[in-house]
């Protein structure tokens, strides 16, 4: 096995134990003000509804999802996770743990989706042709062409895959960096 490989496989297993650490050090750190807090919402609401709109959508290990928003990016979950990251990095009102989540991204994110990219090659013929056609990250403005019908969203789905944790998280660190700011106000 390639250190790549060993990697990719490491980043998969320790990138939620991450988070969980990282939020830690995130209140820690942060030094929101209530401006910083209101405009994070331009990259946090985003964030939460793209993953809230792609878990409707996809289909885990069953079927290459190409309809919907994968008809953009390849990644919605991983975009919308990026912009509710760096959406709390501006709240915190810290270039520090926005470039410490820009290095963790790099390091867990991008080998933990070349990873996944890799099991969607070997399980479904036609990943290449859809991976020509689709950006792994950043999304196409318009809907890549297909021949499948268009798909519909799955509130099933979304509630299976338990997106509305995504939200209550938000609402959670929205609420721990109030306190946060209330706190060193006094």
């Amino acid at each position: 096995m390639s250190e790549r490989t060993r990697w990719q496989r490491i980043a998969r297993r320790i990138r939620v134990p991450l988070g969980f650490l990282f939020a830690a050090v995130f209140l820690w750190l942060a030094r929101p003000t209530w401006q910083t807090m209101l405009l994070s919402l331009a990259l946090v609401a985003p964030g939460v509804w793209l993953r809230g709109y792609a878990a409707g959508y996809v289909k885990k290990n069953a079927e290459l999802t190409r309809t919907g928003p994968y008809a953009h990016t390849r990644n919605p979950l991983y975009l919308g996770s990026m912009l509710i990251a760096f959406g709390f990095a501006a709240a915190a009102g810290s270039w520090v743990i926005f470039l410490a989540l820009a290095v963790l991204f790099l390091a867990i994110y991008l080998p933990t989706i070349r990873s996944e990219e890799a099991y969607l090659r070997e399980h479904f013929a036609d990943f290449d042709e859809y991976a020509s056609q689709v950006p792994r990250l950043l999304p196409r403005l318009t809907a890549a062409k297909s021949n499948l019908p268009p798909g519909r969203f799955s509130r099933e789905r979304y509630l299976h895959h338990r997106e509305y944790n995504a939200l209550m998280g938000a609402i959670a660190i929205y609420a721990a960096l109030a306190a946060r700011l209330l706190f060193l106000r006094h």
